[in-house]
């Protein structure tokens, strides 16, 4: 009886310290005068003034707090007159109230506004000083999550991409993979489809020289993809060039490209043909399959098949992602962040490279990608950006939360594929800050999987994902200096060493 006694007591007890702390927290409460206007897409300007009473109150607790450590010369610790600690330490209390005014503040603005941020206010700290008397007053602005109606996630109707792996397909790979062993040698003949030359290319846009491409190694291939920009027909324009040769071609830049005032003009392109080289690659004989680890071309054959089968699945995937995330942003006519697009831009590129290596793409194949994606960045990154948008709604309305388990399970297929220890993985993303994106893109996947839980597939024809038909030259043929083209030759230099 008097354990059940105790008990209660305690309970009581508690709930009195819990009433209490609750009350003691109101009356803590700032008098704040807020004013939030709204000064672009997803962007507000918050006005805050702190009343005089409260600032007072924070500078009495630090004062105290300063009177109880304050040693000064003639007076014992804790017994110096507080007009001498506000004297001597002026400036250290004045640095750390203006810090708990501005915490403070901010945080009870959070509790009580329905600003929802998507970033840190901009704030100017060093501008910002409380004065002697009246309130204190800050303004700053801060962006937020766009505001819009989820559309309707559940039971869609999606036509989803499937294929067999053809031997078509196989053949096209196995021609890349014993490009990988062969070499180049020149030659004296026109060039042929499938041979390289080595070529200076010039852009001009109304007469004046945009950019020079100087002793570039080109693939003869039926398109040539440049980063914003593609030429059609390459191969028949090219084909029956021999060293000393030069061919010229029109190209319209893409809508995207990084050159805002480019965009959809016609570029002129001369080519002038320095060389002629062919490839000649290994016999897949006994010795050659000894080398890369096959016992017969049969085995060869069923690896490469069983790549090719990962890289459609991972295609299908990606597909009928795009094709429902399409769905439910086609009415997402709504502004999204401005500041966060331009940050995002090549974010985008880099998942998606990230991506397609563990999907086990060729090199070569992502550059023909990479590209591509170059071209289309901006528009991808608003697509993106409202996928997420819409996704992390999805997840609050289906109370989807990210488990420990989820993230460790994460961490060590990572760490798997990196050969690295998760623990290691684990901390060197805590550490640079990446382990709140990587909850993130499970939380977005979860809300994926609701999503395709209820949807009705139709299967269409998939088109092949290997082709022989695209060369990507990862230069732009409209800027005078690109910051990509010293990237590309950059990375030109490390193949090189490698």
């Amino acid at each position: 009886m008097s354990e059940e006694i105790d008990q209660n007591a305690e309970v009581q007890a508690d709930g009195d310290v819990g009433v209490a702390e609750a009350e003691q927290a109101a009356e803590s409460k700032m008098d704040l005068n807020v004013t939030i206007e709204d000064v672009g897409p997803c962007k507000k300007h918050v006005r805050v003034s702190v009343p005089r009473n409260s600032i007072d109150e924070v500078f009495s607790e630090l004062l105290e707090e300063y009177a109880e450590k304050a040693e000064v010369p003639g007076f014992r610790t804790g017994n110096v007159p507080a007009s001498l600690v506000a004297k001597r330490f002026k400036s250290e209390i004045s640095e750390q109230a203006k810090q708990r005014v501005l915490m403070a503040s901010l945080e009870q603005l959070g509790e009580d506004s329905d600003l929802d941020p998507i970033n840190e206010p901009n704030l100017d700290l060093e501008s910002i000083e409380i004065p002697e008397e009246g309130d204190f007053e800050y303004e700053f602005d801060v962006e937020v999550r766009p505001s819009f109606d989820l559309p309707e996630y559940k039971g869609l109707k999606v036509e989803r991409p499937n294929r067999e792996t053809t031997e078509e397909e196989i053949d096209a790979y196995l021609e890349q993979f014993l490009e990988q062993y062969g070499s180049l040698a020149p030659v004296e003949a026109p060039a042929e489809e499938g041979d390289y030359v080595t070529v200076d290319v010039e852009a001009s846009y109304d007469g004046k020289t945009l950019t020079k491409i100087d002793d570039v190694s080109v693939r003869v291939r039926p398109t040539l993809r440049f980063q914003d920009a593609e030429l059609e027909g390459f191969a028949d324009f090219i084909k029956g060039a021999s060293a000393g040769d030069s061919r010229e071609a029109d190209v319209t830049v893409s809508m995207e490209a990084d050159t805002i005032g480019m965009r959809g003009e016609s570029v002129h392109l001369t080519f002038k043909v320095l060389d002629v080289k062919r490839i000649e690659t290994p016999e897949l004989n006994e010795e050659f399959l000894g080398r890369i680890g096959a016992s017969s071309v049969e085995d060869l054959r069923d690896q490469v098949r069983q790549m090719l089968d990962r890289q459609v699945k991972y295609e299908q995937r990606q597909a009928t992602r795009r094709m429902v995330m399409e769905k439910i942003t086609e009415s997402a006519s709504w502004e999204l962040p401005e500041d966060l697009v331009n940050k995002q831009v090549d974010n985008a590129l880099r998942r998606e490279i990230l991506e397609l290596q563990q999907a086990g793409f060729t090199s070569k194949e992502i550059l023909a990608r990479e590209n591509d994606l170059r071209q289309n960045s901006l528009s991808m990154t608003r697509q993106n950006l409202q996928e997420h948008f819409v996704l992390d709604r999805i997840a609050e309305q289906e109370n989807i939360e990210v488990s420990d388990e989820d993230l460790d399970m994460e961490i060590f297929s990572m760490a798997m594929q990196k050969g690295e220890n998760p623990r290691r993985v684990r901390a060197r993303m805590i550490k640079n800050g990446t382990i709140e994106n990587l909850e993130a893109q499970i939380r977005e996947r979860k809300a994926v999987d609701v999503i395709l839980d209820s949807a009705e597939f139709t299967d269409i024809e998939m088109p092949p994902t290997v082709s022989n038909n695209i060369e990507a030259l990862n230069r732009s043929v409209c800027r005078t200096t690109s910051q990509s083209d010293i990237d590309a030759d950059a990375d030109d230099e490390e193949g090189d060493e490698e």
